[in-house]
C-alpha cells in the first residue's frame, strides 16, 4: 500500500516523518502524471508544487489555517491531499472537479480564482479580518514569479508591509507562467535563482566582519545596523522586499520537503510579513518538460487527453487531415487572427501586437516569430497592456491588444478612462468570446458585449466566420475615429475560404444572409414570419435554427448584425416591420447585451410601439460551469434545435415571447 492511499485529508500528513513526506510528494506527482496524462488538464505547474503542497499541509491545519493558491492551475496536489484524490480523473470535465480552486467544492479551497496575481491581496484581507474578529489562524499565499508581474500583487505587498500583517508569501519561482516570463522583474528572479551564492556571500561577509580581531569586530557589532544595510544593498537579492518591510528568505529548493518545512516554519513563527522564495522546476519529474527548457515547459503547461502513457509521451497520432467529409479541417480562429495580424503589419508599418503573457493563446506567437520588433509582451498585466496601447496610439501607432475576453475585464478602468474617453485608435482583439469549455466560469467570455457596449466612442464587432474575422481586423485597423473591440470564439472556424485581400466593412452595417421568401397563406395568416438576427457565433446558430423551422412551413429571414455598436438601425427596423417575431441570438449575457441593444434601438426610434415582438437568446444571468462547449450550449439552450423550439413556442404561444 502506498503512502498516498492512506491520505484522505491533510490531517493524515501530521503523523508522517520527513522521509515519508518526501516519498508522498513523489507519489502525488506520479498520480498526477498518470491521471492528467490520460484525461488532460493543467500539468507542468502542478508537477512543480508537489513537495510544496505536502510541506504546507504537514505544517498547517487547513482550513483553520488558510492556504491560498494563486490562479489555481498549480493546485492539483492540494486537491489530491484534501480528499479529492479519487475524483481527480474528473477534473475539468462536465460535472467533475473544477479546473481551479472552488469554494463550493471544498472547505480547503479558501478562495476561488482563475485569474493570476490575486492570492496576496486575498491573504492580506483574510488575515486582517481574522485580527478584527479575534480569530486564530495562519495565512500562506502561494504565488508564481509569472503572477508577480501583475500589478495587484504589488499593491497587496505594499499594503501588507505597511500594516505589518503577519502572513507568509511563498514565491514559487520557476521562470514560467504559461509563456516564458518577460520584463525586468523576471530578469531579477532569474539572477537570484541562478546565483544563490549572492545570499550566502552576504552572510559570510557579515559573519567575517564580526569576528575580526583587535576590537574591529566589536565595533562592527556597534555600528552593525547601518553597515548591514549597506551590505544588504550590495548583496541581498531580497532587498526589494526588505524595503517594503517584508522579511525575505531564500532561495530554497522547492523540491526538498525538509528545507521547505524549515523555511516556512520559521516564516510562520516570525509573526510579521515574510516571503519565502523557492525555486522549482515546472514539469518536475516528467522528462520532456523538465529537460526541454522553456520550450518544453511551455508545451507541457497543459496536457491533452491521452498524451501520456506509462509516464511517457504517447506516440504522436496522425495529424487531423479532414473534418470528416473529405475537406481539410478548418483552422483555429486564434491562428486565423495571428496570421491576419502579420499581414496587416506587413501592409502598415504602424501596426503592432500586444499580449499580456498569452502569446500562443492569442496567436501572437505567429507575429513574434515573423516580426519580433512589432511584438510586445507586458507580462500578466492587462492594465499595463491597455495603457501601453494608449501611449502608442497617442504617437500615431496602431496597437492591437490581443487579450482574452475574460482577462480584458481586469483593465476596465483603462478602457473607460484612458482609451474611450480620449477616443484613441486602439484595437481590442478578444479571443475566447463565449463559452470556452473546460476552464469554466473564470474563463468564459460572457460579459464583454455588455461591459463594452455602454462606453462612448467604441465600435463593437464580431465575425460569423474566419473570412469575416480577417475583414473585420482590417476594418478595425483602417478605422481612425476611436477604439474598436473585436470578439471571436475559441476553437475551429467554419471552414470558409479566406479572402486573398481583406475587405473593409462599412461601420455599423449588417447583412441579410437568408430571405424568408413568400410565406404560404396559412403561415402568413398565423403570424409565423420570423427574423433571426445573429451576432458573431449567434449567426451560425441562427442558420441552423432557420433550416429546422423552414421544414415546418415557418418562413425565416436570417441576418448578421456584424456590429453591436453602432447597430444597423435601418436593418433592425426593416426586420421588425416585415416579420411577426424578431429573434436576437448572441453568445453573451442577455443583461445589457446585443439583444438589449436591438430593443433599445427599436424603442428609441418609435418602432417598438404596437405589435413588434422580440425574443432574446443568449447566456443566462448566472455563471456557467465547466465542460465541453457542446454540453454547455445544450445546458443553456444555445443550440440550433433549442432555438428553433423556442421560436415555435413563441409563435404558437405569444406569451412566451418578450412583447415590446
Amino acid at each position: 500500500m502506498s503512502i498516498l492511499d492512506g491520505i484522505d485529508g491533510p490531517g493524515d500528513l501530521k503523523a508522517l516523518s520527513e522521509e515519508q513526506l518526501q516519498e508522498l510528494a513523489q507519489e502525488v506527482r506520479e498520480h498526477i502524471i498518470d491521471t492528467v496524462g490520460e484525461i488532460g488538464g493543467h500539468f507542468g505547474a502542478n508537477l512543480g508544487t508537489c513537495e510544496l503542497a505536502v510541506a504546507l499541509h504537514s505544517l498547517l491545519d487547513s482550513p483553520t489555517d488558510k492556504i491560498l493558491w494563486d490562479v489555481g492551475h498549480q493546485a492539483y496536489p492540494h486537491k489530491v491531499l484534501t480528499g479529492r484524490r479519487r475524483q481527480l480523473h474528473t477534473i475539468r470535465q462536465y460535472g467533475g472537479l473544477a479546473p481551479f480552486c472552488s469554494m463550493a467544492e471544498s472547505r480547503h479551497d479558501i478562495m476561488g480564482a482563475g485569474h493570476a496575481s490575486t492570492s496576496v491581496g486575498y491573504a492580506v484581507g483574510i488575515k486582517e479580518g481574522m485580527r478584527m474578529a479575534g480569530q486564530e489562524g495562519r495565512v500562506v499565499a502561494v504565488i508564481g514569479d509569472g503572477a508577480m508581474t501583475g500589478g495587484v500583487a504589488f499593491e497587496a505587498i505594499s499594503q501588507a508591509g505597511g500594516l505589518g500583517t503577519p502572513m507568509v508569501v511563498v514565491l514559487n519561482d520557476n521562470g514560467m507562467s504559461i509563456s516564458p516570463n518577460v520584463g525586468a522583474l523576471s530578469r531579477y528572479f532569474n539572477r537570484v535563482r541562478l546565483n544563490p551564492k549572492l545570499w550566502h556571500a552576504r552572510e559570510e561577509v557579515e559573519g567575517g566582519l564580526a569576528k575580526l580581531p583587535g576590537g574591529i569586530g566589536a565595533a562592527f557589532e556597534r555600528i552593525g545596523p547601518h553597515l548591514k544595510e549597506s551590505l544588504k544593498a550590495f548583496w541581498a537579492p531580497g532587498l526589494w522586499w526588505e524595503e517594503l518591510d517584508w522579511a525575505y528568505t531564500g532561495v530554497i529548493d522547492g523540491h526538498d520537503v525538509r528545507a521547505l518545512r524549515l523555511a516556512i516554519g520559521e516564516a510562520l513563527a516570525a509573526q510579521r510579513p515574510v516571503v519565502v522564495h523557492i525555486a522549482t522546476v515546472k514539469g518536475k519529474g516528467f522528462a520532456p518538460a523538465e529537460e526541454g527548457g522553456l520550450e518544453g515547459m511551455e508545451k507541457w503547461h497543459a496536457a491533452k487527453p491521452n498524451s501520456i502513457v506509462n509516464g511517457s509521451p504517447a506516440k504522436a497520432s496522425p495529424a487531423k487531415a479532414s473534418a470528416g467529409n473529405g475537406k481539410p479541417a478548418p483552422p483555429q480562429y486564434t491562428t486565423v487572427f495571428g496570421e491576419a495580424l502579420v499581414r496587416e503589419c506587413e501592409r502598415d508599418p504602424r501596426v503592432v501586437g500586444i499580449t499580456a503573457a498569452m502569446n500562443s493563446g492569442t496567436g501572437l506567437n505567429i507575429l513574434q516569430k515573423a516580426m519580433p520588433e512589432r511584438y510586445f509582451d507586458v507580462g500578466i498585466a492587462e492594465q499595463q497592456a491597455v495603457l501601453f496601447a494608449a501611449g502608442l496610439a497617442l504617437q500615431g501607432i496602431k496597437p492591437v491588444a490581443a487579450i482574452y475576453s475574460t482577462f480584458l475585464q481586469r483593465a476596465y478602468d483603462q478602457i473607460v478612462h484612458d482609451v474611450c474617453l480620449q477616443k484613441l485608435n486602439v484595437v481590442f482583439a478578444m479571443d475566447r468570446a463565449g463559452l470556452v469549455g473546460d476552464d469554466g466560469p473564470t474563463h468564459h467570455g460572457a460579459f464583454d458585449i455588455a461591459y463594452l457596449r455602454c462606453l462612448p466612442n467604441i465600435v463593437l464587432m464580431a465575425p460569423r466566420d474566419e473570412a469575416m474575422l480577417a475583414n473585420m481586423l482590417h476594418t478595425a485597423l483602417v478605422y481612425d475615429d476611436g477604439p474598436v473591440a473585436l470578439r471571436y470564439p475559441r476553437g475551429e472556424a467554419e471552414g470558409v475560404p479566406l479572402p486573398a485581400q481583406p475587405q473593409t466593412i462599412e461601420i455599423g452595417t449588417g447583412e441579410v444572409l437568408r430571405e424568408a421568401g413568400a410565406a404560404s397563406a396559412g403561415a402568413a395568416k398565423a403570424g409565423r414570419r420570423v427574423a433571426l438576427l445573429g451576432y458573431g457565433a449567434g449567426v451560425g446558430k441562427a442558420l441552423e435554427a432557420a433550416e429546422l423551422l423552414a421544414r415546418q412551413d415557418i418562413p425565416v429571414t436570417v441576418a448578421d448584425a456584424r456590429f453591436a455598436k453602432p447597430i444597423d438601425a435601418g436593418l433592425v427596423a426593416q426586420l421588425a416591420a416585415e416579420h411577426d417575431l424578431l429573434v436576437t441570438i448572441e453568445e453573451g449575457v442577455l443583461a445589457g447585451g446585443f439583444g438589449s441593444a436591438v430593443w433599445e434601438t427599436l424603442n428609441d426610434s418609435g418602432a417598438a410601439a404596437g405589435s413588434v415582438r422580440i425574443l432574446r437568446v443568449g447566456l443566462p444571468d448566472s455563471y456557467v460551469t465547466h465542460g465541453k462547449p457542446a454540453l454547455l450550449h445544450a445546458e443553456v439552450g444555445f443550440t440550433g434545435e433549442q432555438i428553433a423550439e423556442r421560436v415555435k413556442a413563441a409563435i404558437f404561444d405569444r406569451a412566451s415571447a418578450h412583447v415590446a
